[in-house]
């Protein structure tokens, strides 16, 4: 019986872990793609309610871009072995990532204040599709932020370097995806009322 080299196993990891997450981010954008596009037919019917975005959409789009940055950094320090920048920038990301999840419900209770509710007597169309798209994005993210934070432990105890780091770059493919899905919806909803 043949074994497998601890190299042969990372590089068939590789090459399984990347496509499927790809696959499963391609079935994430096929949901915002169909939620957007029924966004757009309904509008079309009439009754729609105008209102502006509000502010904190704007910084946490800010924020999550920042983390983009935050994580490329990430990434870099892995494949230098600099555990230091490693494990400073995945802190960074991480809490980024936790003030985006914050100014997202800022920015909710801000519709409230609107009078934009997701549903009930006074709601609209238009509210409930934004709170629709923003939540499931945030539900996504979600589960980056459990990523993140699984790359800051893993960053901590030391157990990437540059022979190992596909954790992080997975994360980071995840991460880059998630910022682009909030601009483009964020691009979407600021032009598309």
């Amino acid at each position: 019986m043949e074994t497998i080299s601890s190299e042969e196993k990372r590089i068939t990891k590789e090459k399984v872990a990347i496509p499927m997450l790809y696959v499963g981010m391609i079935g994430m954008f096929m949901i915002f793609a169909s939620l957007t596009s029924a966004y757009i037919v309904r509008q079309k019917k009439g009754d729609w309610m105008q209102f502006d975005l509000p502010q904190m959409f704007y910084i946490s789009t800010a924020i999550i871009i920042i983390s983009s940055l935050s994580m490329n950094w990430v990434l870099s320090a892995a494949k230098k072995n600099d555990f230091k920048s490693m494990k400073l920038g995945a802190l960074i990301t991480l809490l980024l990532g936790l003030a985006f999840v914050v100014t997202q419900f800022q920015g909710w209770s801000a519709l409230v204040d609107q009078k934009v509710f997701f549903a009930g007597k006074y709601s609209n169309a238009s509210g409930s599709f934004l709170y629709v798209l923003t939540g499931l994005h945030l539900l996504h993210l979600v589960g980056g932020i459990f990523a993140l934070l699984v790359v800051w432990i893993k960053s901590t105890q030391e157990k990437y370097n540059s022979e190992n780091y596909l954790g992080i770059r997975l994360c980071a493919i995840f991460w880059h995806f998630l910022d682009l899905l909030w601009i483009f919806l964020f691009v979407f909803l600021l032009y598309q009322r």
